[in-house]
Protein backbone atom coordinates (compact mmCIF):
# COMPACT_ATOMS: atom_id res chain seq x y z
CA UNK A 1 0.00 0.00 0.00
CA UNK A 2 1.16 3.25 -0.90
CA UNK A 3 -0.11 6.90 -0.61
CA UNK A 4 0.64 10.60 -1.28
CA UNK A 5 1.79 12.65 1.07
CA UNK A 6 0.42 15.76 1.96
CA UNK A 7 1.05 18.62 -0.49
CA UNK A 8 3.56 20.66 0.81
CA UNK A 9 5.97 23.66 -0.96
CA UNK A 10 9.17 21.57 -0.17
CA UNK A 11 9.24 19.79 -3.22
CA UNK A 12 12.32 17.44 -2.07
CA UNK A 13 10.16 14.89 -0.60
CA UNK A 14 9.27 11.80 -1.52
CA UNK A 15 6.19 11.17 -4.19
CA UNK A 16 4.45 8.61 -2.36
CA UNK A 17 4.43 7.52 1.54
CA UNK A 18 5.08 3.28 1.28
CA UNK A 19 3.09 1.18 4.15
CA UNK A 20 2.13 -1.97 4.76
CA UNK A 21 3.36 -4.88 2.52
CA UNK A 22 5.41 -2.21 -0.02
CA UNK A 23 7.29 -1.27 2.78
CA UNK A 24 8.57 -4.32 4.04
CA UNK A 25 9.34 -5.33 0.91
CA UNK A 26 11.36 -2.36 0.78
CA UNK A 27 12.81 -3.82 3.90
CA UNK A 28 13.50 -7.21 2.43
CA UNK A 29 15.10 -5.77 -1.03
CA UNK A 30 17.97 -4.25 0.94
CA UNK A 31 18.84 -6.95 3.07
CA UNK A 32 21.20 -10.15 1.81
CA UNK A 33 17.91 -13.08 2.56
CA UNK A 34 18.00 -16.69 1.21
CA UNK A 35 15.32 -18.53 1.81
CA UNK A 36 14.14 -20.47 3.36
CA UNK A 37 14.59 -18.79 5.94
CA UNK A 38 13.89 -18.64 9.70
CA UNK A 39 12.48 -15.76 12.15
CA UNK A 40 15.37 -15.02 13.67
CA UNK A 41 18.00 -14.73 10.34
CA UNK A 42 15.06 -12.06 9.03
CA UNK A 43 15.26 -9.85 12.06
CA UNK A 44 18.78 -10.01 11.64
CA UNK A 45 19.24 -9.30 8.42
CA UNK A 46 17.09 -6.75 8.31
CA UNK A 47 18.02 -4.82 11.49
CA UNK A 48 14.40 -4.84 13.06
CA UNK A 49 13.14 -1.83 11.28
CA UNK A 50 9.43 -0.18 12.33
CA UNK A 51 7.24 -1.62 9.01
CA UNK A 52 4.87 2.23 8.90
CA UNK A 53 1.38 0.30 8.82
CA UNK A 54 -0.81 3.57 7.48
CA UNK A 55 -0.27 6.93 6.26
CA UNK A 56 -0.35 8.52 10.21
CA UNK A 57 3.24 7.23 10.77
CA UNK A 58 1.88 4.68 13.04
CA UNK A 59 4.45 1.35 12.73
CA UNK A 60 5.16 -2.23 13.59
CA UNK A 61 8.75 -3.52 14.86
CA UNK A 62 9.28 -6.15 11.89
CA UNK A 63 10.05 -8.75 14.62
CA UNK A 64 6.21 -8.26 16.18
CA UNK A 65 4.76 -8.82 12.81
CA UNK A 66 6.71 -11.68 12.20
CA UNK A 67 6.09 -12.87 15.72
CA UNK A 68 2.52 -12.46 14.98
CA UNK A 69 2.18 -14.70 11.86
CA UNK A 70 2.64 -17.71 14.30
CA UNK A 71 5.80 -18.88 11.79
CA UNK A 72 9.01 -19.60 13.03
CA UNK A 73 10.23 -20.67 8.92
CA UNK A 74 9.51 -18.99 5.70
CA UNK A 75 9.71 -21.00 2.32
CA UNK A 76 10.22 -18.15 -0.19
CA UNK A 77 10.16 -14.15 -0.35
CA UNK A 78 5.96 -15.01 -0.94
CA UNK A 79 5.42 -17.49 1.27
CA UNK A 80 6.58 -14.98 4.14
CA UNK A 81 4.51 -11.56 2.24
CA UNK A 82 1.65 -13.62 2.51
CA UNK A 83 2.03 -14.32 5.95
CA UNK A 84 3.20 -11.02 7.03
CA UNK A 85 -0.12 -9.51 4.82
CA UNK A 86 -2.75 -10.35 7.44
CA UNK A 87 -0.54 -9.31 10.07
CA UNK A 88 0.38 -6.13 9.15
CA UNK A 89 -3.41 -5.78 7.53
CA UNK A 90 -4.53 -6.33 11.40
CA UNK A 91 -1.86 -3.92 13.05
CA UNK A 92 -3.58 -0.99 10.59
CA UNK A 93 -7.22 -1.64 11.27
CA UNK A 94 -6.60 -1.88 15.30
CA UNK A 95 -5.92 1.52 16.01
CA UNK A 96 -8.21 3.70 17.24
CA UNK A 97 -8.99 6.45 14.46
CA UNK A 98 -10.27 9.88 14.16
CA UNK A 99 -12.67 11.96 16.79
CA UNK A 100 -14.82 8.03 17.50
CA UNK A 101 -11.16 6.40 18.28
CA UNK A 102 -10.36 9.56 20.84
CA UNK A 103 -13.61 9.55 22.70
CA UNK A 104 -13.02 5.97 23.22
CA UNK A 105 -9.63 6.30 24.22
CA UNK A 106 -11.10 9.00 26.97
CA UNK A 107 -13.41 5.98 27.94
CA UNK A 108 -12.06 3.46 31.17
CA UNK A 109 -11.95 0.35 29.84
CA UNK A 110 -14.55 -1.01 33.13
CA UNK A 111 -17.05 1.62 31.61
CA UNK A 112 -16.98 0.00 27.56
Amino acid sequence: MAARPPTSDDDDGPDVVEFGIPAAESFLDAADITYPVDREALVAATGDPEVPIDTRGRTIAFSTALERTERERFDSRRDLLNALHPVLEDARQSGAAGVLGYVRSLIPSVLR
